[in-house]
């Protein structure tokens, strides 16, 4: 009789095959949920485009695409054609010039949206840790989304990488689960270090001074978070529940600062949905109990997210109108990025006792000439956090608590950390808004 050990190894050379192999496993008019950033299949998409000629109607649904793959082409969208749940760099153009879809989405919202058929996911590509003497490989670097997919699919194809940590938590796909393979290696995508300049630090500092020892922090992505986590060195007792996985929360952990004893759930564990950062990161999530990677409606959800008290969220905008509108994800009505979980975590932060909300963002653009306090979003803005949720606006120049506030009262804040070469257009636009 064989071993456990000896079946599951049979199961895993029986699917292992070549990138050109598997993705014959993809049908004209699938959808193809591919991993979030660094669990991309890049691989397996590269074949994809090989394979284009000979297919119609596919689609590759993907939040944070990391290559310029071959089908992200104007030319091919009769053969494959690109669904953004959030734009990366290599999607953003083919948004804006209508080549590419984009689907509206809260983070938190994308699994129940793929286990109700709203969002199709014939077939599921994801980069895996290597097979554990189990059966189980980790998606290690995005469950996010990926479980999901992989448990309603048709097909589920990996790419197995040695580069790619095992890790702990709900992101086990085991081999009965694979319909095909392919074996790789090659080094995971790493995020470059952010340019912190004394405005990145101003804000920061603000922040800062407002998490108490305890706090349960989601900090998003940019120069603004990585300078708050900068500062907050000298905390005690600091929980993890994000997101994204990064340096910056691998530099709390290092310092000493992160215990999450103090957290409701999950308590002494930190949470995250995907990891994007460096090799040491990735080094450091490898069979470390200390941190679990979940799908995103365990971590974002916002009456999950906010059971922790003190949760405190820092995500950054693009612009606030006078009523506290958040435009995080489009300059005016061209796309840009995507919600992401901004809103999810906003919301999670109202939930929890003792949390807050911060909205970060510099007081102006382009060099000083434009504010980022605006009277009124420009036409066609999408509205990322809405004036109902919205908690604290950040800027260099302080801070404007909004939640309770009358409009008028939020105007006056707001126009307070505004750049001072633009407070004074401002009081009069808002008195012809009647906000002042």
């Amino acid at each position: 009789m064989s071993s456990p050990a000896s079946s599951v190894r049979s199961l895993y050379e029986q699917r292992r095959t070549d990138p050109d192999e598997a993705v014959k496993l993809i049908r004209d008019d699938d959808a193809v949920v591919a991993g979030i950033a660094a669990a991309e299949p890049a691989y397996l998409l590269e074949a994809l485009s090989r394979r284009g000629p000979d297919l119609r109607g596919v689609s590759v649904v993907q939040l944070l695409p990391t290559s310029a793959q071959a089908y992200l082409d104007p030319a091919t969208t009769e053969q494959i054609r690109h669904n953004s749940l959030f734009l990366g760099g290599p999607s953003r153009a083919g948004a804006q010039a209508g080549w590419i879809d984009w689907t509206p989405n809260h983070f938190s919202e994308i699994p129940s949206l793929i286990r109700r058929g709203q969002l199709r996911a014939d077939v599921a590509v994801a980069r895996v840790s290597p097979m554990d003497e189990h059966g189980f490989f980790s998606v290690s670097l995005g469950p996010a989304y990926t479980m999901a997919a992989v448990r309603v699919a048709r097909e589920v194809i990996l790419e197995v990488d040695p580069h790619v940590p095992f890790a702990h938590g709900d992101c086990h796909i085991h081999v009965e689960q694979v319909s095909a393979l392919i074996e790789t290696d090659v080094p995971n995508v790493e995020l470059g270090t952010t340019k912190v300049g004394p405005v990145e630090r101003a804000i920061a500092g603000h922040v800062a001074e407002l998490i108490p020892d305890g706090a349960t922090l989601q900090i998003g992505i940019g120069a603004i978070p990585d300078a708050v986590v900068a500062q907050l060195a000298s905390k005690n007792d600091l929980g993890i529940h994000t997101e994204m996985f990064g340096d910056g929360i691998l530099s709390l952990v290092e310092a000493g600062v992160v215990t999450n004893v103090r957290k409701n759930e999950h308590r002494g564990k930190m949470l995250a949905a995907f990891a994007l950062g460096s090799a040491r990161l990735y080094e450091f999530m490898h069979q470390n109990p200390a941190l679990e990677m979940h799908p995103v409606d365990v971590t974002n959800t916002p009456h999950l997210a906010g059971r922790n008290d003190h949760l405190h969220s820092i995500n950054s905008t693009l612009a606030v109108d006078l009523i506290g509108q958040c435009g995080s994800e489009s300059i005016g009505s061209a796309p840009y990025s995507g919600s992401g979980g901004q809103a999810d975590f906003v919301r999670a932060a109202n939930i929890s006792e003792g949390g807050k909300s911060f909205i970060v963002v510099p007081s102006t653009a382009k060099n000083g000439t434009v504010s980022r306090i605006v009277p009124t979003l420009a036409a066609g803005t999408h509205v990322t956090t809405s004036k109902n949720d919205v908690g604290y606006v950040v800027t260099e120049y302080g801070v404007a608590s909004l939640r309770g506030k009358a409009a008028r009262q939020r105007a006056g804040a707001l126009i307070e950390i505004a750049h001072p070469d633009f407070r004074d257009e401002l009081r009069e636009r808002a008195r012809d808004l009647h906000l002042l």
